[in-house]
Formats: structure tokens, C-alpha cells, sequence
């Protein structure tokens, strides 16, 4: 095996392999149930694969546009018209990207130049720090506390300084579940008003928000719309995660930048399924029902854990349910989640792994997007606890 023959000065010395990959490899080791990687264990509508094989093989095979397909930026622009009363222009206001990592790292690297400072909330997503790293940013974290993780607007304003170039926010949020209120989006406005702070918000599970509560997109205030980055993601929304499609909202002087880095980072994005999309994305059913698709697997999952000894907390959106042991072990969180894969055979993710010097608290975080019997059979074993 040839080895490099000198040393690498690493841009990012202080990650590894991260624990989302380290946990869905413990859970197949010990056949455990994966509850720990945020991907579905079911399979999209069988439509959704035709109109992609339908594409393929009528010859739309090569690159799309560098922006995307133009019918499913248009079809972008009516769902997001529809829903947030926002018009953005399909020819310069709407990007289609290869999943959301890849947007947000692209909306950092079109904006950030050495010395400047990103704000990002803890728990905190694991790309957003490393996308501000490697474009020589530094990174200022906002902590949202256990168990409730809402804002402290006020730290959140004595951490801007002259040099903040963009604050990162996730809602509806990963890990927590919890989602932003128009109330703290309209404070984010003010905190924001007369700087030049770019907001990447991060809503790609948009769709999936629970008891009667609405997503509050930045797209939704013209305010913030007109200086942020809004980013989505199909896979989140159709169960395609694998896909790596997504796209990116943004006022044009945005997004002209932004296209300038995109078409150099991935240039475009697969054309047979950018084309289903376009199709698919025409019934807003498939997406307006996603919500109570996933409440009642919430439901289900929470009433499961009734029999446990592992309490719950608040979920109003995502497929994450956080949920505490205090009092079952003085282990660490990192330490409880691999003896449950163990010896219970479930898999979870720690908590800690989202935050830079982690406070401690006695939590995990459970995937939801399960086929039925698999929650139940996970609950049968966390009983066990």
C-alpha cells in the first residue's frame, strides 16, 4: 500500500469520522436496530422511481443547467409562493443543489473570508463548523440549553461583533426537535436589521412540524428573506436521502455569488431525478400531508418509551426524538448510546458529538423515520433499560 512520504499539515485536525457514520457501523456490527442515522428504513412512492426511470431512459441523461432543471426551479418558485408568500425569480433567485450539506457549505464558502466570525447554535448540525473552518472563518457558538434548546436572543446579540459575516440557523432543529417561533424569527430580524449579516437558514425538515404548529421560514419575513440563504432538501421530504438533492432560496445579489462558488464545488446537479422532481413536486399533497405522516410515528415511538425508564422530551418537528436518562447511569452520553447498541441491541446518537465542549447532559437522540414495527420492536428493547 503506497504511503505519503511527508507530513500533512490537516485544515481540520480535530475531526474524525463522524459519529453518525461511527453509530450506523456499531448498530450493523452488533445487528441492532438503527435508530441513529437520520435515514428512513422504507421506500419512497413507486411513482417517484418511474418518473425517474422514465427520464432516464427518454435521453435526459447528461448535464442539466448549472443552476438546475428550469421546469423544477419554476415548480420550486410556486410551492414556495404557495406556502410563504415569497416570489422568488426561478432564473436567478433559486439554485438546485446536490443535497443540503452541500448548499450550506457553498452559501459559507461564497461568503466567508478569513477573520470573519459565523454564529451557529449548540447543538449544532456537524458540517455548519467545519464548512466555516475550511474557508478560514471562525466560528462563535450560541448555546441552546437543555431540555427546552430555545435562543437566548440576548447572548445571541452580545455575540455579534464588526466582523460577524453570517449567523447559521436550523429550524426546524437537529438535534433537539424543537422549532423557531415567528416570535424569534422577527428577533433575529431586529438583531440582524442595519448590518450586513448574511442568515444561512437551514429548513430542510420544513415539512415535518407537528400539532398544528407552521414552519416559520425565513422566507416567510421579507425582511430576513432578503439576506438570507433559505435551503431545503427532497430527501428530507420523500424519503430519498440517498439522492442528494436539495436546493437554495436567495435574493439575487445572493445568489449570484453563491452560483459563482456552486458551479465550481459540484457544477450541477443529476438530471433524470432533478426532472422527476419537477413532476412530483406538482402535487402538494406529497408534502403538505408529511407533517401527520410524521406526528402519528412520533406518537407511536413516544408512547412506546412509556414503558421505559428514558423520558422524553418535547418534539414539535424533524424525525428526531431527544430523550433523557437522568438517573438510569452516570455514563456519558457517548458511553450509554454504544452499550444500548450492545446489549439492547438499539442504535441512538449521542448529543455531545453537536457541540464543541459538550455540557453533559444526559441525552440521545432517536431516529423516528421507521417503519412501524421497527419502533415498536426498539421500544420492546429499550423497556429493557
Amino acid at each position: 500500500m503506497p504511503r505519503f512520504p511527508a507530513a500533512i499539515a490537516s485544515r481540520l485536525p480535530n475531526v474524525g469520522t463522524t459519529i453518525f457514520t461511527v453509530m450506523s457501523r456499531l448498530a450493523a456490527e452488533q445487528g441492532a436496530l438503527n435508530l441513529s442515522q437520520g435515514f428512513p428504513d422504507y421506500s419512497a412512492p413507486p411513482l417517484l422511481y418511474d418518473l425517474v426511470s422514465k427520464h432516464m431512459r427518454a435521453g435526459e441523461n447528461q448535464y442539466a443547467p448549472m443552476a438546475g432543471v428550469l421546469s423544477l426551479r419554476e415548480a420550486i418558485a410556486e410551492k414556495v409562493e404557495a406556502l410563504y408568500g415569497a416570489r422568488y425569480d426561478p432564473e436567478h433567485e433559486i439554485t438546485v443543489t446536490a443535497g443540503g450539506t452541500q448548499a450550506i457549505y457553498t452559501a459559507v464558502t461564497c461568503l466567508v473570508r478569513p477573520g470573519d466570525e459565523v454564529i451557529l447554535f449548540e447543538p449544532a448540525y456537524d458540517s455548519y463548523a467545519p464548512s466555516i473552518v475550511l474557508n478560514g472563518g471562525t466560528v462563535v457558538r450560541a448555546r441552546l440549553e437543555f431540555p427546552d434548546y430555545r435562543p437566548d436572543w440576548e447572548a445571541v446579540r452580545r455575540l455579534v461583533t464588526p466582523r460577524t459575516r453570517a449567523i447559521i440557523v436550523n429550524t426546524p432543529h437537529n438535534p433537539s426537535g424543537t422549532t423557531w417561533t415567528e416570535t424569534d424569527l422577527r428577533t433575529l430580524a431586529r438583531l440582524v436589521d442595519g448590518t450586513d449579516i448574511v442568515v444561512i437558514a437551514d429548513e430542510v425538515y420544513e415539512h415535518i412540524v407537528f400539532d398544528g404548529l407552521r414552519h416559520e421560514s425565513c422566507a416567510r419575513l421579507p425582511e430576513l428573506a432578503a439576506r438570507s440563504f433559505v435551503i431545503s432538501s427532497f430527501g428530507k421530504t420523500y424519503h430519498v436521502t440517498g439522492w442528494k438533492v436539495g436546493y437554495v432560496l436567495a435574493p439575487r445579489e445572493l445568489m449570484t455569488e453563491f452560483r459563482k462558488a456552486h458551479q465550481f464545488i459540484v457544477f450541477t446537479v443529476n438530471t433524470p431525478v432533478q426532472l422527476a422532481f419537477a413532476e412530483y413536486l406538482r402535487d402538494a399533497s406529497r408534502y403538505l400531508e408529511l407533517g401527520a405522516f410524521y406526528q402519528r410515528k412520533r406518537d407511536l415511538f413516544r408512547s412506546g418509551l412509556a414503558a421505559s425508564r428514558l423520558r422524553p422530551l418535547p418534539c414539535t418537528g424533524t424525525y428526531f426524538q431527544l430523550v433523557s436518562y437522568a438517573g438510569l447511569t452516570d455514563e456519558t452520553d457517548v458511553a450509554f448510546a454504544e452499550r444500548l447498541t450492545r446489549e439492547i441491541g438499539v442504535a441512538s446518537i449521542p448529543v455531545a458529538p453537536f457541540y464543541e465542549e459538550p455540557p453533559g447532559d444526559p441525552v440521545l437522540r432517536f431516529c423516528f423515520a421507521k417503519n412501524d414495527d421497527t419502533l415498536l420492536r426498539a421500544c420492546e428493547r429499550l423497556a429493557r433499560v
